[in-house]
């Protein structure tokens, strides 16, 4: 892969910990990791996230950092973590690490040096306020959990600010010191081997916070500082950013005012995910329809990272009260499947009732939008959730392996539990089974990012939506680039259609389908394509010569 090789991937998120154990402790590791790297391969994944690795006191699931230079010892040691990183470079497969770099945990030594003593060296690595700020009960991450972003520590004598939970101090980016410490981290990270870092809450990492003030100053040049760090160190390093902020604002994190590709190689697409969520729940694919229509135009270079469920709650946030009403309606009706008001804690399978097909239609859209497919753990294998877990734990649960006990992730009693009962146990759900069913949804997963992986069109091409009459509930759109072109069908209604695409066939030279939900009659002309309830064909229009 080359220097761009993040657009040509399929990235596979996981947590150490939940994934597989190898010593019998209940936890999972990286000697547990590697032994699974043969089955990631197979899948087709060619690069791994990976969360939290660092050192923790596990309030916030690894989010709360005591040792940034170091791996949790639960996990192993940093020699597991190199022979890691060797054993996938052996497959093919990239490594990419959180970076959760806009708060500590409180008990990090930089912070407890911090209170110490106001002439700590450590004091302005943190935002202090010695008045309780006018904006105390403002802009809190988890609503809900949090009553405040301003907490006052006895000990310091002044009050700290903290976005996220009251043990996690927010680092001071004002600071000097702290940009160039948040640069050795990521250079000490790359000279071990990684391939880029996936970084956690980026507005707030570039905000200049100002007590009292609720709109705090952006520093966008911090990202530009941050990319040319990483790529003298590493060419091909990647920054991935989550960014869930207003489309207009979201060019500022790929460049600059001028245009230039110079901060984020990558962002998750946060607008397209509440849309094909929204898409999903209404059986109609205008609000996906209306974002590729006016997503703002990126940098040279910028790119998307899709997905449909990641390790938090599926956001709505961005979406209008009637538009999370119609989908906590159709995919969360109990309030024990919403969390924070503003998303659900539930994994696509049980959302979409079990329903294969339904299954499938939707991860057919994900990975034919434009950017990279991003994959979380056990989505393959249709995985549910535990909602009689706290929070965002209901989808945190074990991998699940086999019929053994604790499907397969550890001998003794996990970390956390694995599901055991109902349609979703390891039982009825774990890769065993799937690998000796050719019809199962993990074949079919690894059919679709085989055919994916032979069609780079759809990642580094153009996205377009088919300007034309449709069927009700049909999204046609197409990816071309400089390796041919290619049309995609998706039906997201339950009625049995036919489109009719035949003024396309004029620039075309024997299409042909690649992919699926049944075996279709031939394209011919495209003036009858034929799709069933909850159907999606991939259609190649033409393959550029060679």
């Amino acid at each position: 892969m080359g220097e761009r090789w993040y657009t040509e991937s399929v990235i596979y998120c996981l947590d150490v910990e939940t994934f597989q154990d190898s010593n019998d402790d209940g936890i999972g590791d990286f000697q547990g990791l590697i032994s699974r790297l043969d089955y990631l391969t197979r899948l087709g994944v060619n690069c791994l996230w990976l969360s939290p690795i660092h050192p923790t006191p596990g309030k916030d699931d690894g989010y709360d950092v005591t040792d940034f230079y170091n791996v949790d010892p639960r996990l192993g040691t940093l020699g597991d973590f190199a022979e890691l990183l060797h054993q996938a470079a052996n497959r093919g497969i990239k490594v990419m690490i959180d970076l959760v770099v806009n708060h500590t945990s409180d008990e990090h030594p930089w912070f407890q040096s911090a209170v110490s003593s106001p002439d700590s060296p450590y004091r302005d690595w943190y935002v202090w306020a010695d008045k309780e700020p006018a904006d105390r009960h403002q802009g809190m991450v988890f609503p809900g959990e949090q009553s405040e972003t301003w907490t006052y520590h006895r000990r310091a004598r002044a009050w700290y600010y903290h976005r996220f939970y009251n043990f996690q101090p927010d680092l001071n980016f004002a600071n000097p010191a702290v940009r160039a410490e948040i640069k050795k981290v990521l250079a000490f990270w790359i000279q071990l081997g990684v391939a880029g870092f996936r970084m956690d809450a980026v507005p707030f990492i570039i905000e200049l916070t100002e007590p009292g003030n609720a709109n705090s100053p952006m520093d966008f040049d911090y990202l530009s500082e941050l990319r040319s760090h990483v790529q003298w160190r590493r060419g091909d390093a990647v920054l991935l950013a989550e960014a869930n902020v207003e489309p207009e604002k979201l060019p500022e994190y790929f460049g600059d005012a001028g245009g230039t590709g110079n901060r984020i190689h990558m962002l998750f697409d946060f607008m397209l995910n509440g849309r094909l969520v929204l898409a999903l729940a209404r059986q109609n694919p205008e609000p996906v329809i209306e974002w590729l229509r006016t997503t703002p135009k990126l940098p040279p270079g910028g790119h998307w990272a899709t997905f449909l469920r990641n390790h938090d709650e599926i956001d709505l946030s961005r979406l209008t009260a009637e538009q999370r009403s119609d989908v906590f309606a159709e995919f969360g009706p109990d309030e024990n499947m919403q969390l924070y008001g503003r998303g659900i804690r539930r994994r696509l399978a049980p959302m979409l009732g079990g329903d294969r097909d339904r299954i499938e239609l939707a991860y057919s859209l994900q990975f034919t939008m434009r950017g990279t497919p991003v994959l979380r753990y056990g989505e393959e294998i249709g995985m549910g959730e535990d909602l009689s877990l706290e929070g965002r734990y209901a989808i945190r649960t074990p991998m699940q392996w086999s019929f053994d006990t604790h499907g397969g992730f550890s001998s003794v009693d996990p970390i956390r539990p694995v599901i055991e009962k109902g349609d979703y146990g390891y039982e009825t759900v774990n890769v065993t089974a799937q690998r000796h069913d050719d019809r199962s949804l993990l074949a079919w997963f690894e059919r679709m990012i085989r055919t994916l992986r032979e069609s780079p069109e759809v990642s580094n091409g153009t996205c377009s939506v088919i300007d034309q009459a449709l069927p009700p509930g049909v999204l046609a759109h197409r990816a071309d680039g400089p390796t041919g072109s290619m049309l995609f069908l998706h039906n997201l209604g339950t009625d049995d259609v036919v489109v009719d695409l035949g003024s396309l066939h004029a620039e075309t030279n024997h299409p042909n389908e690649v992919f699926g939900d049944q075996d279709y009659p031939e394209v011919g002309d495209l003036s009858e394509l034929a799709l069933g309830p909850y159907g999606y064909r991939w259609i190649r229009l033409k393959r550029a010569s060679v």
